[in-house]
């Protein structure tokens, strides 16, 4: 049953539609001066103007309550962040980049408007990637009870990309107190709609989704979209289930200022959205009906004109970033260890898997704090605990919670965690980015965008995310299950990638990752979960940390450099070295290569002078490229020899174990490459 609609041009008091007029000559007298910026060389280099979404804008902020929702822009919604309560000043400085911009310090891009204190959060450019966040921060609205909706903003185009499918999808099925909201101009940029779905409203597309409520609403006018907004969240607040509001709206100008839309609409098109303007038909409402008189609007629009001026003024004054700052706020400081700050123990214990050291860590961080949750693929069903049983027995002990699956989609467990994560920084969330390290890659587009969430917010927001990832080859599993993928992910500031070899140091590092803030990508040589070889004892608190290389064994005539499954190659090439050839082999296991041990490299380098890095990936393209260019830039003056590396060719990794064995390194060609090196 459609309720009574609350707002109406005859009933509404006088003061609230002073108050939306107000706004909606400011948001204007804003959108329209942006330009101008651009045009002085000043700044405000992207906008994208939102004139003609006045309706459901001014909607929007007047239905989120900042004391107890979140909400979720996009880059056309000035009017909307400004009618949730950010000030002319605060939209100002975000448009000219200046360091005292709230949502980021000037370092995102301007119109992407944000104040994080207030949950309004600061959102990428990547096309309709927040919805997915939102849905973590309504999983957490839900795991915690507490009041409140997320909403989130976005045009109708962005609804093509698969992560809002997976974003909806995923809301509907658990559940949870998210509003949707599609501001629907005909285009995405210059693209009509009807080359991106076949269904006139898009939110149509999802129509058959169970526990999902669709509205539509003349996003061009002030009332409808009020009432529908106001109806929409109250449906969410009484049944705990999303919504979708599709506002129907137009687009006045180009798509931003580096497009003509003049190339691709003529000038009927042009008129008729200029002839549905919603702020000019607002005005005429206001007058139509007696509420105001020309006077007392005018009187209104002179005060717009004096805050504008006053903004730019403000904004003139303020202060620039300074360039000595674009190292803060990379990746939020570590925890650290007082008891084991070099990640070394002498622990005399019985040794024990490195598929029992990470679970039984889990399973301890769990009990230490409370405010941890762990899901993904396969990860809690019955006996089952991933995969591999890494997370076996956690769900019996904590709950369906706590621990829980996923859907079989990477950007939809990775874009969650960032959201769930977001609701509060107590909370440590785990996640198998995905059954293997090789099918990480639908994620890829949530990871870039969480690296660098605490930089581009200027610090205000750190996603604090473990990412297991059971990477590597040695089992016979071909493409897709023997790959490994740190040469990509090192790539990336803002993330921390570890890669243990040895079960005490893949518990160590496992609790340094799940107590720090921050991203840590866990690669777990899924081929030593069982092997007796990388068994060792692990004292029930062990902590190793990041950026802390370990000496596996000493020498003084070569170095090899290694981590993941070739340590322990390396470790059997060194011994039969020693025993064959009388040569004394010092082996470094990384076990971080994000932050890296330099020290520790280049103290090898200089003691031997001759180095080996040795890796399980690909030579070409492979991390080891930059263990090599460290070691020659660095200590170029203390080698004997030029570096050598010893790795897998420049080929995808085989299914057929001959095809494998011919690909992946081993003990043989690490001794034949040393001996290569030491002959040099």
């Amino acid at each position: 049953m459609i309720k009574e609609r609350r707002y109406h041009i005859k009933t509404t008091d006088k003061e609230i539609l002073k108050k939306w007029y107000g706004l909606m000559t400011l948001g204007r007298a804003l959108d329209d001066r942006a330009p101008n910026y651009l045009k002085q060389a000043i700044g405000w280099s992207y906008h994208a103007p939102y004139a003609g979404h006045d309706g459901i804008q001014l909607a929007i902020g007047q239905t989120f309550d900042k004391d107890h929702d979140h909400l979720f822009p996009y880059y056309r919604d000035m009017l909307t962040t400004l009618s949730a309560g950010l000030t002319a000043n605060e939209i100002v400085l975000n448009g000219i980049s200046k360091a005292t911009d709230v949502a980021g310090g000037g370092r995102h891009m301007s119109n992407h408007f944000a104040k994080p204190e207030w949950n309004i959060h600061n959102s990428s450019s990547c096309t309709g990637n927040h919805p997915l966040q939102g849905v973590g921060t309504a999983r957490a609205f839900k795991r915690y009870g507490v009041k409140g909706v997320v909403i989130t903003s976005q045009g109708e185009s962005s609804v093509s990309e698969g992560y809002v499918y997976e974003a909806i999808n995923g809301a509907s099925n658990e559940k949870l107190p998210v509003l949707f909201v599609f501001q629907d101009n005909g285009y995405g940029i210059s693209v009509p709609k009807k080359d991106q779905t076949a269904n006139r409203k898009v939110a149509n597309n999802f129509s058959g989704f169970k526990n999902l409520k669709i509205f539509h609403c003349n996003g061009k006018d002030v009332f409808d979209s009020m009432n529908t907004m106001a109806e929409a969240k109250e449906y969410i607040e009484k049944n705990g289930t999303p919504a979708i509001v599709h506002a129907n709206c137009v687009r006045i100008h180009s798509h931003s200022n580096s497009d003509r839309h003049e190339l691709y609409r003529d000038d009927y098109e042009m008129n008729y959205v200029l002839a549905y303007d919603p702020l000019a038909k607002y005005r005429r409402l206001l007058i139509r009906y007696k509420r105001f008189t020309e006077e007392e609007l005018l009187e209104i629009e002179s005060q717009t004109k004096e805050i504008v001026k006053e903004a730019h003024k403000h904004g003139m004054a303020a202060p620039d970033p300074d360039p000595n700052s674009i190292y803060d706020f990379v990746i939020p400081e570590a925890y650290v260890s007082e008891k084991y700050p070099e990640g070394l123990h002498d622990f005399k214990g019985e040794p024990k898997k490195l598929i029992e050291g990470l679970n039984e860590t889990l399973k301890a961080e769990f009990r230490h704090n409370p405010d941890t949750f762990i899901w993904g693929q396969d990860m809690a069903n019955k006996e089952k605990g991933g995969i591999f049983n890494v997370s076996k027995g956690l769900q019996q002990e904590f709950g369906p919670e706590r621990v829980f699956n996923a859907p079989i989609a990477e950007d939809f467990i990775l874009g969650t965690a960032n959201g769930m994560s977001r609701f509060s920084q107590k909370i440590r969330i785990v996640v198998e980015g995905a059954e293997f390290a090789d099918y990480f890659w639908p994620a890829m587009e949530q990871l870039v965008d969480t690296s660098h969430d605490y930089w581009r917010s200027n610090g205000q927001f750190s996603p604090n995310i473990t990412v297991r990832l059971a990477s590597g080859g040695y089992i016979g599993g071909g493409l897709y299950h023997s790959q490994t993928i740190e040469g990509t992910l090192t790539t990336f500031p803002g993330i921390r990638v570890v890669y243990p070899s040895y079960a005490d140091d893949a518990a160590g590092l496992l609790r340094t990752s799940m107590r720090s803030k921050g991203v840590t990508l866990f690669l777990e040589p899924k081929a030593l979960y069982n092997s007796p070889k990388a068994a060792a004892p692990i004292p029930d608190d062990f902590e190793v940390p990041f950026g802390k290389a370990k000496v596996r064994k000493t020498g003084s005539d070569l170095s090899m450099i290694t981590y993941g499954n070739t340590t322990h190659m390396c470790v059997e090439a060194a011994e039969k070295l020693e025993k064959e050839q009388g040569l004394s082999v010092e082996v470094i296991d990384l076990r971080s290569l994000s932050p890296l041990d330099e020290e520790a490299i280049l103290a090898t380098a200089k003691k031997t002078g001759k180095v080996l890095v040795v890796h399980e990936d690909k030579v070409f393209g492979g991390f080891g490229g930059e263990i090599a260019a460290l070691v020659t830039e660095k200590a170029f003056e203390y080698l004997d020899a030029p570096v050598k590396r010893v790795g897998s060719p420049y080929t995808p990794v085989g299914f057929n174990r001959i095809l494998e064995k011919a690909i992946l390194p081993n003990t043989d060609r690490i001794v034949a490459a040393a001996i290569d090196l030491i002959n040099y």
